[in-house]
């Protein structure tokens, strides 16, 4: 492959990488406004996963759909591929989510938001021991803590982001969803070899999402208040988490968990830049400029291989 070539597979996994982060960043107005319009109280983790699963069903179902239409067979599975799609979704979706929010409910937002960062971190050390071309090195170590300064300082507010003891049920609880996360991904990308990346997206949603469904009803958790808005608000989520996962499925089949995984730091400062644009909050804060900077550098860092 020539250097241009080279170069512009680069450029296009970095448009790629940027639009999924922006479309998840873009969640976390939207799941605030959603508990406002679906009435889902601040304790009501029932109503939370309900909402959760309602979202990555429906993104499922879409991914399977536009499959269909584009004539990919989603049926041509074996056992063996439902069961580690099933363990997928149960694992990345399911899981992952139930202790993200029951973790939130025991912290605040900024060090949730600080804590789930720590997904990069699992994802490049558990790919330096897993895969002979992804290993550590002194670039993806410092592009990792440049980014990861990045996300403190992207929420930073009037209080230390050290105030109060560490909660297993609050900071513990973000941490194992993250380290959750990461597994997915790593698992994702084994069992996306000799299948459609597409497939696997769809189907690990809608499995994951049915799942948190069910435990959602089991919590006594209800959904209630469903007008235009609410509606459209819940395609928009469904739509960006099956845009976001098909594409992030895509990137890590065919790249290095350890130099995609990367790109993550930049997922809270899109969403604190679109918090503020939706929420109608200042967003001139010279913070979320030297965040941004250093997320970028971070990134660098880590993406910058010899040629």
């Amino acid at each position: 492959m020539d250097k241009n070539k080279i170069y512009t597979n680069r450029i296009n996994i970095i448009i790629i990488a940027i639009i999924c982060t922006f479309l998840w960043g873009s969640a976390f107005p939207a799941v605030k406004v959603g508990y406002e319009i679906f009435n889902i109280g601040s304790n009501d983790i029932g109503g939370k996963l309900l909402f959760a699963g309602y979202r990555f069903f429906l993104a499922g179902v879409f991914v399977l759909i536009l499959q269909i239409v584009m004539k990919q067979n989603i049926f041509n599975l074996t056992i063996k591929d439902i069961k580690e799609i099933s363990v997928l979704g149960f694992g990345q979706t399911t899981l992952q989510y139930i202790f993200f929010y029951l973790g939130m409910t025991y912290t605040t937002g900024v060090r949730g938001s600080i804590m789930n960062g720590t997904s990069t971190f699992f994802s490049i050390l558990l790919a330096h021991y897993i895969y002979v071309n992804d290993k550590l090195n002194f670039n993806k170590i410092i592009g990792c803590i440049v980014g990861f300064l990045g996300v403190i300082i992207v929420n930073l507010g009037g209080t230390s982001v050290l105030e109060g003891s560490f909660s297993f049920k609050g900071e513990g609880f973000i941490i194992i969803a993250a380290l959750m996360l990461s597994i997915g991904s790593l698992y994702s990308k084994k069992i996306s070899q000799n299948k459609d990346a597409y497939t696997v997206t769809g189907y690990q949603l809608a499995i994951g999402g049915l799942l948190l469904i069910i435990i959602g009803y089991i919590l006594g958790g209800k959904l209630t208040n469903f007008t235009f808005k609410s509606t459209t608000l819940l395609i928009y989520m469904a739509l960006l988490s099956s845009v976001a996962f098909a594409l992030w499925s895509q990137l890590l089949k065919y790249n290095k968990v350890g130099v995609i995984s990367v790109f993550n730091f930049l997922i809270p400062v899109f969403g604190t830049i679109l918090s503020a644009i939706i929420l109608k909050e200042n967003i001139f804060d010279v913070k979320i400029l030297i965040a941004l900077l250093l997320v970028c550098t971070g990134i660098y860092l880590v993406y910058k291989r010899k040629e």
